[in-house]
């Protein structure tokens, strides 16, 4: 425990000064990392933001950014961890070819401190490469009388490599007579060096291969060879040498008669008659010698009759060499007679399934098969297999049997039957073969949920459609079969407005059809979200949604609707009334026709024209506003009442209209107004009553403003002569009425009271049973005019009040308006 505790310590302490010296690289602006060569792009190679504390938004910024000299950057900042990462694939010996350590260079900016921090990455070598040597086969002359010991250079290998990773040994490997010397180069480096180790021989051997194999140490080591081949340079005195010892044939039973069955060689390294070789049987038997034949002169053995491997399966046959010398040499030959593969394997069905579900697992036996070759040997060495990529495999059970077992789960909706094809092949040449079927259906299983055709519904429906409406046919379909393929359909309970969802639209269970049970309203029910559930017939049943919406179409069967003028107005004759005076400009706005419509879309947008009027040439009215306004400056010859049809269309396939009616009457004075009233309440007295009514109410509210307005004037006339019986009671030279004319004053009773003129706006509306009195400030004038214009009529206050006439130039009102004047 204590040595544990000691070595804890250790690798603690270790850590600690790698940190330290890291803060310390870091505090004076030098970071140094360590990367492989050969990683990929976007290698990690160091914790820049870490190591240095910048902040991430810094960098995601790009206030932070690497740079270096080279013409390849090859490294980047992640611009989200703040690592330093590999921008390109870095090869260590194309960059660092004649330097041991590799060390690339770069620095870090970050623009915001104006701080550059230096960077050195160390490039570590890989075994990347193996050792090679220039020339890939070297040839070497020596005479054979060469002494041993002799050495002689060979080509040195190269591995651009470092470190462990670079070369290592060298190793000689093909012949006795020659080892492998490596001297040390005055660098360290390695200097291979051929050895004669044994005397050379040529009659022995005339030339020598050899392989000269480098080895680095890397893990795993990488090797590179090169051959070299000796040539031994000539000194009778040798007998035939056959070139093997013994020889072996093995000749198949049914080979044709003729047939050249081996030729055996023997050499004489001598020249001339004495290097001339015979060959001949130095001990054959009676069967044997006829059954074969030997060429003195070539040494080819051919055969006399046919061979039987059920007679005999081996012959051995003694051959002798002689040269002209008298010299010999014997060999061995052996001739194996092969059986001929003439009998197929046989395979046998045992047992076997007819019917599988296709929940089976995984291992489950299918079929239990005997197979066997009356051959021998290879012939009848059988080897089963499987035809075609199938979800099953062969097992062998015991001696010549095998087992067919699924080696997948099955998929009926894939494959529901399958002929499992089983082939036996023996190992002859040509190899034979034969096969057994195994037919095998897949049962179902309800492993599939209906699929509906599409992954959501939308249909489109016009509204005031007939109850029962077909609106559109969802389809499912199940990939099992039988019973579980039965697909019905419902709807998913739902409401609507308050309302079940089942008393709008329904399903028909078996084919999908969906109908409208009711007929729908645009603008009540614009659009219908459900939801449709298709179930199968297993057990248990499976079950799929979909999603379908319904889209209520928009039809034109609204009518607009006029809001203004109402309806009940423009029934009853004159009492809906438009005001306009006779000194009105062209364009002058007279009144507004408002209309909605219940629809949407195109047959929602409204249009307006006149369709009939007491003066066509009168009134105009806006397309699409519905502004009714004058479309020239009345005349002194128009009459004072007129009827306007206002007829409005919307934009519907086909069009539907409304029409609405409005009374304007023209008068430029209340007296003007309440005579036409008058006249036109006469006129609508025998219809009935709610005319006059309507009138007499007109009537009280004028006199409800105009009692109004004299009481204000009775008030300001008690101020003034308050006022005026307190300046009585001041010097008489008081300034309090310094400056403003006398004709600005009028007496009453003694009383000098200051006066100006005031403009009252009555403005009397028969739509909105409102009126309105306004003080015009822009009216008033410190002058009274003598009497009033000859062209405009008598004031509403009579003749006898000089203050109540006209101002000299009234600006005319933009609407039906009643002007009184104090």
């Amino acid at each position: 425990m204590c040595a544990a505790g000691r070595r804890w310590c250790r690798r603690q302490r270790a850590l600690l000064w790698a940190v330290l010296l890291a803060a310390w690289e870091a505090a004076w602006g030098q970071l140094r990392y360590s990367v492989p060569e050969e990683m990929p792009k976007g290698s990690f190679v160091g914790d820049v933001a870490k190591d240095l504390g910048l902040q991430l938004p810094e960098i995601r910024d790009n206030a932070v950014r690497v740079v270096s000299e080279s013409r390849t950057q090859y490294f980047a900042l992640h611009g989200k961890t703040g690592h330093l990462v590999t921008a390109e694939r870095i090869d260590r010996e194309q960059l660092c070819e004649s330097v041991q350590q590799c060390v690339l260079r770069c620095e870090l900016i970050v623009e915001g401190e104006m701080q550059v921090y230096g960077i050195q990455v160390k490039i570590t070598d890989i075994n990347d490469n193996a050792p090679s040597f220039r020339e890939a086969e070297t040839e070497l002359k020596m005479i054979e009388t060469t002494a041993p010991g002799s050495q002689f250079p060979l080509t040195e290998a190269h591995d651009p490599d470092s470190g462990q990773n670079s070369l290592q040994s060298y190793e000689l490997s093909g012949d006795e007579h020659f080892s492998l010397a490596v001297q040390a180069g005055p660098g360290g480096d390695q200097r291979p060096e051929l050895v004669l180790a044994k005397a050379l021989d040529r009659e022995e051997a005339a030339f020598h291969e050899l392989v000269l194999r480098a080895m680095d140490g890397g893990d795993p080591a990488r090797t590179g060879t090169a051959r070299i081949r000796v040539t031994v340079l000539d000194a009778n005195d040798n007998a035939p040498v056959f070139s093997q010892a013994e020889y072996t044939v093995r000749v198949p039973e049914d080979v044709p008669v003729g047939s050249t069955l081996l030729t055996i060689l023997a050499t004489d390294a001598d020249e001339g008659l004495n290097g001339e070789i015979k060959y001949s049987f130095k001990k054959i038997t009676d069967k044997s010698s006829q059954t074969f034949q030997l060429d003195s002169d070539t040494g080819a053995i051919t055969l006399l009759r046919s061979l039987d491997f059920e007679e005999d399966d081996s012959y051995k046959l003694q051959v002798q060499a002689h040269d002209g010398g008298g010299l010999f040499d014997t060999t061995e030959v052996e001739v194996t007679v092969a059986d001929v593969n003439d009998n197929v394997p046989e395979i046998s069905v045992r047992s076997a399934l007819s019917e599988i579900s296709e929940d089976a697992p995984s291992g489950t036996v299918v079929a239990l098969l005997h197979v066997r070759d009356r051959d021998s040997g290879a012939n009848g060495s059988v080897r089963c297999s499987l035809y075609k990529d199938v979800p099953f495999r062969l097992e062998k059970a015991f001696d010549d049997y095998y087992r067919v077992v699924t080696a997948r789960e099955l998929d009926r909706e894939q494959v529901s039957e399958y002929n499992v094809t089983v082939r036996a092949a023996d190992g002859g040449s040509p190899s034979l073969q034969s096969s057994a079927v195994l037919a095998l259906r897949v049962l179902d299983v309800n492993d599939n949920a209906p699929v509906f055709a599409e992954e959501r519904y939308s249909a489109r429906l016009a509204e005031n459609n007939a109850a029962g409406a077909l609106v559109l046919t969802v389809r499912a379909t199940d990939a099992d079969w039988g019973q579980n393929v039965r697909v019905r359909y419902r709807l998913a309970e739902g409401r609507v407005r308050g309302a079940p969802l089942s008393s709008y639209v329904s399903v028909q269970a078996e084919t999908g059809a969906l109908y409208a049970l009711r007929s729908l309203d645009y603008e009540q029910l614009r659009e219908l979200q459900l939801c449709v559930r298709a179930e199968d017939g297993g057990a248990p049943a499976l079950s799929s949604n979909v999603s379908v919406r319904l889209q209520i179409v928009d039809e034109n069967d609204n009518a607009p609707q006029v809001l203004y003028p109402p309806a009940a107005a423009a029934a009853a004759a004159w009492s809906g009334v438009e005001l306009a005076p006779r000194r009105s400009e062209a364009g002058a706005l007279v009144a507004k026709v408002v209309a909605v419509d219940a629809d949407a879309g195109q047959n929602a947008w409204l249009s307006y024209e006149l369709a009939k009027a007491t003066e066509p040439g009168l009134f105009r009215v806006g397309l699409h506003s519905g502004e009714v306004r004058t479309a020239r400056s009345p005349l002194a010859r128009d009459a004072a009442r007129h009827s306007l049809v206002v007829l409005v269309r919307d934009h519907g396939r086909p069009a539907l209209s409304a029409t609405a009616t409005l009374s304007v009457v023209l008068a430029e004075s209340v007296a003007e107004l309440l005579a036409e009233l008058g006249s036109a309440a006469h006129e609508a007295a025998a219809p009935g009553e709610p005319a006059a009514s309507l009138t007499r109410w007109l009537v009280l509210a004028v006199a409800a403003v105009s009692c109004l307005f004299v009481a204000f004037l009775l008030l300001l006339l008690a101020l003034r002569l308050r006022r005026c019986h307190r300046q009585q009671l001041l010097p008489p030279d008081s300034g309090a009425s310094r400056g403003v004319p006398v004709s600005h004053f009028v007496g009453i009773d003694g009383v000098r009271a200051f006066l100006q003129s005031y403009s009252h706006d009555v403005s009397l509306t028969a739509d909105s049973r409102k009126s309105h009195l306004r003080f015009s400030a822009a009216s008033c004038c410190d002058t009274l005019p003598a009497r009033p214009p000859p062209d405009e009529p008598a004031p509403l206050l009579g003749d006898e009040d000089p203050a109540g006439a006209l101002p000299s130039d009234p600006a005319p009102p933009s609407g039906p308006i009643l002007t009184i004047l104090a």
